[in-house]
């Protein structure tokens, strides 16, 4: 898929949708995006009611495969709030118009987000040039599409002369196994199974120390946010007193199972995912390193990329506006 139909799908999905208001949900319910087979701590409140309990309405919690389409509903008004969202879709969708906001970090993952190129075809970062040519499964606007254009730039392939497919990671790991394609590019579960036929081109820490940060959010509409900033506040609290209960060791054998269970994994495969993630503090997340500013600068980037890479139209002057700490700051002194 060339850059031309890239930007067509992602504006299809995208772009079509960022003209229609996201509707307030009724104050007895709210619906939360959030990924399955991508544990995390907030699943044990999750699924111990402690988001209900707090914050007095019903959760309708709903799965998606890629935080593009999570933009799509959240522009609908069928979500008002999504966990986990990478920030690279966030950034397409911002860009495109829609009025979104970060309200957290969720986590940070550098080796949970790669590219996978099929064993036979011995590729490495040594001779990466060879890709030229080659068949690639990527979720576009995601944060293994910019994963993906970085790692093609840094090794100096020329990305119109690959054949791009979009594909959700569940279909790409299928694809790769079938020998369908010849490089996966996703995360998660879907990234585990692309491992058993082939190999990453960079490591998580190779890849930040050439800036290609990943780590998602917690996103929502700026409008509905703004008018129900307590309750967002609570949810955030939620999620943060369930990250500080993982950071101690003694709680992993009480959390795991009801993560694992949420997740939609083994133990096993939990605990070896989670252990590859890093979730911040409030206090970090407010600190400039994140939320104080680097966030914003690192967003302005990934657009810029994308704009180069014919993905997107353009990209907003500044992302200041695309973060809201005022329910974050108010869920630290709850």
């Amino acid at each position: 898929m060339k850059s031309k139909t890239m930007k067509t799908a992602l504006a299809a999905l995208v772009a079509g949708t960022s003209m229609m208001g996201a509707s307030t949900a009724s104050a007895e319910s709210i619906t939360v995006a959030y990924f399955l087979e991508w544990p995390m701590p907030f699943e044990y409140a999750k699924q111990m009611g402690t988001y209900e309990e707090e914050m007095g309405v019903d959760i309708n919690w709903v799965s998606f495969e890629s935080g593009v389409k999570m933009s799509a509903a959240m522009a609908s008004g069928d979500v008002q709030l999504s966990v986990s969202q990478g920030v690279p879709p966030f950034v397409v969708a911002t860009s495109a118009g829609q009025d979104l906001q970060i309200l957290d970090v969720a986590v940070s993952y550098a080796d949970n987000d790669n590219c996978v190129v099929r064993s036979e075809l011995e590729i490495d970062k040594s001779n990466a040039g060879e890709l030229a040519g080659k068949k690639v499964a990527v979720p576009l606007g995601t944060a293994a599409h910019y994963g993906f254009l970085n790692q093609m730039n840094h090794f100096g392939v020329d990305v119109s002369t690959m054949d791009v497919v979009d594909m959700d990671p569940p279909d790409g790991a299928a694809a790769i196994a079938q020998g369908a394609v010849d490089m996966f590019c996703g995360w998660g579960g879907s990234l585990r199974r692309a491992l058993e036929y082939g190999n990453v081109l960079l490591t998580g820490d190779e890849k930040t120390e050439l800036g290609i940060l990943v780590f998602d959010v917690t996103s929502g509409p700026a409008d509905w946010v703004a008018e129900n900033g307590d309750l967002v506040a609570k949810f955030l609290k939620v999620t943060a007193d369930a990250n500080a209960m993982w950071a101690d060791e003694a709680n992993h054998a009480k959390m795991l199972p009801l993560i694992a269970k949420d997740a939609g994994m083994d133990e096993q495969a939990t605990a070896e995912t989670i252990a590859t993630f890093t979730f911040p503090t409030v206090e970090q997340q407010l600190s400039k390193a994140w939320l104080g500013g680097t966030a914003q600068t690192f967003m302005k980037g990934v657009a810029d990329v994308f704009v180069e890479a014919g993905s997107i139209d353009a990209a907003l002057d500044t992302y200041d506006n695309a973060v809201n700490t005022g329910p974050l700051k108010a869920a630290s002194e709850m």
